[in-house]
């Protein structure tokens, strides 16, 4: 009992904490109250190509007007991570302050930055800009074919300029802002010459009846249009139609059988006709092999579960919106070391039920099983960004940020979990007496074997969350924005259930032909959704404008490790339902 108490006090603790902490985070309308004539700061954040979001590289790389000296904006960790490289800039724009025509600055633009600015155009390179904690985005020049034109002159290069800015405001605090890269003020650059530039910009200040605390609700009307949001709901009805009918299923086939089964096996003059489930009495609560890592699957898997609640709780609260600069990466990072007590816990508590001794190696092979293949696919990309020079490159400074949070934080922490799970250590409650030696298991036929449960057992999922997966890719590998997160999370719930109910039946069919060795069949047939979701990434990708190694090598790598995050996590939820309909089957035959 006081297993299950520290397990269930455990995850409100932190929920608490992080409560607080995100309540304290957020900025009250206050903080952002200017009066007219205030200098507001614009900061420049980075430009890119349109169809590769990850291939993000500072402002400055290009040559535009840049003041002397340049200064950083200090970020957060989140931020950092986040690829956001914030600098001050030329742009002056005062509070209700209108500006025509204002010179930014008169540029000579030599051969090669022209040669440079052309290649941005030709890429859809984009630039984006940071007002009061608001994005404007807008593009750096222009392609014109005029081949079919009478003077037949061939593909033309133009750079934009001039920026209008469009600020919207709401007594004395910012609302909205827009820029727009004035089609009307270009410069031709198709030939390699040094040309002269004079770059300009405009302001135009708008009132508006917005209130401040609903400003970032633009963003989330942006792509909650009525056939998306019909989508939604369509695919989150199919869903529920999915689970309806594979309830029913079970419930007609699997419970009736096993009713049928209890029944004889309660019937005395019926004993010698037991079932073949009963037969391995002896053998199904035998601990698997590899005992260590099986209790770290468990212990990863529940703290990543434990995480993606806290994500959601987040999102529920306003703390995790759209454009929130790193706050979903700085959640991450906190997250993942606060909750590294519980994995700790659930590891070395798991493992203590069978054995006194080991326990402290399936701590180690918690603290190692998702970060370590994190760190390694983490460092490669890193080594691609820095070769590219894009903003994806995590600095040194933050690198040894994470490295001591990790070391002086999560380690510690994980270590409390697992001297906390082997103090408060239990019995294994098992209904059936463990034979000496493991029954002989029979060959089965390929319909019955691991793989061909797998499939079974991540297809079904798969398919009841494939458009809510597909909105989801969008989002994070592209400019789409999930401000759905109701929807989320019931479709979470939903691949939840159906997991454990897929997972409950294949384990009733294995254990129904004499196959004890259950234990990693149902992590194994829980997780293979994560595969599926994995392939599907690659489907995405190919049906994507997505090009160049780099933006390939980042969404091959970080979809791998979301996708495995997902496996652990959802083989550990697998087990647990496993476990809990084995123990209810045998101790209901040993209760008769």
């Amino acid at each position: 009992m006081g297993n299950e108490a520290l397990q269930m006090s455990l995850p409100l603790v932190l929920l608490t904490i992080l409560t607080f902490s995100a309540s304290s985070a957020t900025a009250s309308a206050s903080d952002r109250s200017y009066n007219v004539g205030d200098h507001v700061p614009l900061y420049v954040n980075k430009v890119g190509p349109l169809n590769n979001p990850s291939e993000t590289y500072q402002y400055y790389d290009l040559p535009f007007c840049c003041p002397d000296p340049i200064i950083q904006k200090k970020e957060s960790i989140g931020e950092v991570l986040n690829g956001d490289r914030l600098a001050n800039t030329l742009y002056q724009l005062n509070f209700r302050q209108d500006k025509n025509g204002e010179s930014l600055c008169q540029k000579k633009l030599k051969v090669a930055e022209v040669a440079k600015f052309r290649d941005v155009i030709v890429n859809d390179f984009y630039f984006q800009m940071y007002y009061d904690d608001l994005p404007a985005w807008g593009f750096i020049g222009k392609v014109e074919d005029e081949s079919w034109t009478i003077s037949d002159k061939g593909t033309k290069y133009y750079l934009f300029k001039h920026v209008l800015f469009d600020v919207f405001y709401n007594g004395n605090q910012i609302i909205e802002i827009r820029a727009f890269s004035d089609p009307n003020h270009v410069v031709d650059i198709t030939e390699d010459v040094d040309i002269d530039v004079e770059f300009t910009y405009s302001v135009k200040w708008n009132a508006t009846s917005i209130q401040f605390q609903n400003r970032m609700d633009r963003y989330s009307k942006a792509s909650i249009l009525p056939v998306r949001l019909k989508i939604h709901w369509f695919s989150f009805i199919n869903s529920i139609v999915i689970i309806v009918l594979l309830m029913g299923l079970l419930t007609l086939l699997i419970m009736r059988r096993l009713k049928n089964d209890l029944r004889k096996c309660s019937n005395d003059e019926e004993e010698d006709k037991e079932v073949g489930w009963k037969y391995i009495h002896g053998d199904v609560f035998r601990y698997p092999s590899n005992m260590p890592l099986f209790c770290a699957v468990l212990g990863v898997g529940t703290q990543l579960l434990i995480m993606v609640c806290i994500l959601f709780f987040l999102a529920f609260f306003g703390v995790l919106y759209p454009y929130n600069r790193g706050a979903l990466f700085t959640s991450l990072v906190f997250i993942c070391t606060l909750t590294s007590i519980v994995a700790g816990y659930t590891a070395a508590a798991f493992h203590t039920q069978f054995s006194v001794i080991g326990w402290e190696r399936s701590v180690l092979l918690t603290a190692i099983l998702y970060l370590g293949p994190l760190f390694v696919a983490s460092s490669i990309l890193n080594t691609v960004a820095i070769s590219y020079g894009a903003t994806a490159a995590i600095p040194f400074g933050t690198l040894l940020a994470i490295l001591l949070i990790y070391a002086f934080l999560a380690i510690p922490l994980l270590a409390l979990g697992g001297v906390i799970g082997y103090c408060l250590r239990s019995e294994f409650q098992a209904p059936c007496a463990t034979k000496q030696f493991p029954r002989e298991i029979q060959r089965l036929a390929w319909y019955r074997r691991t793989h061909f449960q797998m499939f079974i057992g991540g297809l079904l999922p798969f398919s009841a969350i494939a458009l809510q997966l597909h909105h989801l890719y969008a989002s994070m590998w592209g400019y789409k924005i999930y401000t759905l997160p109701g929807i989320l999370f019931l479709t979470f719930i939903i691949l939840i259930i159906m997991t454990s109910i897929l997972t409950v039946g294949l384990t009733y069919i294995q254990l129904s032909v004499e196959d004890h060795e259950w234990w990693w069949r149902s992590v194994l047939s829980g997780g293979s959704t994560a595969i599926f979701m994995f392939a599907y990434s690659i489907y995405f990708y190919a049906r994507s404008n997505m090009t160049g190694f780099m933006q390939l090598s980042f969404f091959v790598g970080y979809n791998a490790c979301v996708c495995y995050a997902f496996f652990l996590m959802l083989g550990a939820i697998s087990f647990r339902v496993s476990l809990i309909f084995v123990r209810h089957i045998y101790g209901a035959v040993k209760s008769e």
